[in-house]
C-alpha cells in the first residue's frame, strides 16, 4: 500500500510538473500569437479580454494533459510521451485555428482581443481553444 502510494504520488507530481511545462509554452505560444505582451496587457493593464483568452487556453491544455493522464492507464512513460505529444498538437491546431480565424474576421485578430474594451471575438476563440482540446481529447481517448 505504502508503494502504491509513493508511486501514484510521483506519477502524480511528474504529470503535474509535464502539465504545467506545457501550459507554460501554450502561455509562450499564445503571447506570439497577440501584439505587445501578453503578460502586460493581463498583470499590469488587466485587460479582461486577454484575461478570457489566457484563461480559455489554459484550460484547453489541462483537458488535453487530462485525457492524456486517463489514455495512459497507469504507464507512466507512455502517459507523458502521449501528454507531450498530444498537447504540442492541440498547440498547433489552436495556433492554426487563431490563424484561420484571423483571416475570416476584419482588422488584426490579435489586436481586437486585447482592446480594453469587451470584444465578442474574444469568446469565439476561447471556445475554439476549448473546442480544439475537446477534439484532440477525443482523439486520444
Amino acid at each position: 500500500m505504502i508503494r502504491d502510494i509513493f508511486e501514484n504520488a510521483y506519477a502524480a507530481g511528474a504529470y503535474s510538473l509535464a502539465g504545467v511545462a506545457l501550459m507554460a509554452i501554450s502561455f509562450i505560444v499564445l503571447d506570439l500569437l497577440t501584439p505587445g505582451r501578453l503578460r502586460e496587457h493581463l498583470w499590469a493593464e488587466r485587460n479582461r479580454n486577454a484575461g478570457i483568452l489566457v484563461s480559455s487556453n489554459l484550460a484547453g491544455i489541462a483537458i488535453i494533459v487530462t485525457a492524456a493522464i486517463v489514455a495512459s492507464e497507469g504507464r507512466l512513460v507512455e502517459g507523458l510521451v502521449y501528454t507531450a505529444v498530444y498537447t504540442a498538437i492541440g498547440i498547433a491546431v489552436t495556433a492554426a485555428t487563431f490563424a484561420l480565424i484571423d483571416v475570416a474576421t476584419p482588422g488584426r485578430l490579435g489586436e481586437l482581443l486585447l482592446r480594453p474594451e469587451p470584444h465578442p471575438a474574444v469568446w469565439v476563440q476561447s471556445v475554439a481553444h476549448v473546442g480544439v482540446a475537446l477534439i484532440v481529447a477525443s482523439a486520444i481517448l
